[in-house]
């Protein structure tokens, strides 16, 4: 999920995060948790009338774009750190 800019930043200190861009809202751990687990594994998968191809922009962004950093797009501070899973859907833009 996309936070404010400086949760995404904050040091260990924040574990837990919240995320009230959904209904209900929820909560996140923060990417310096994540990205000191011991194994972390994102999975992205399933589509919709919504999102026909997935979750394939994120992924894009994520995995593989050139010009993200942990500011623009935080998932990609877990690049190097996760096991990426996903279905053909969400896999369809990482060669673009």
């Amino acid at each position: 999920y996309i936070l404010r800019r400086d949760e995404v930043l904050a040091g260990p200190e924040k574990w837990v995060l919240p995320v009230d861009m959904k209904s209900p809202p929820s909560i996140t751990l923060s990417l310096p948790v994540m990205s000191g687990a011991r194994q972390v594994v994102i999975a992205a998968c399933g589509v919709s009338d919504k999102y026909p191809q997935g979750k394939s922009e994120g992924m894009k962004r994520a995995v593989v774009a050139d010009g993200e950093t942990i500011v623009t797009f935080p998932a990609v501070g877990l690049r190097d750190v996760a096991t990426w899973i996903m279905d053909e859907a969400a896999a369809s833009k990482l060669g673009e």
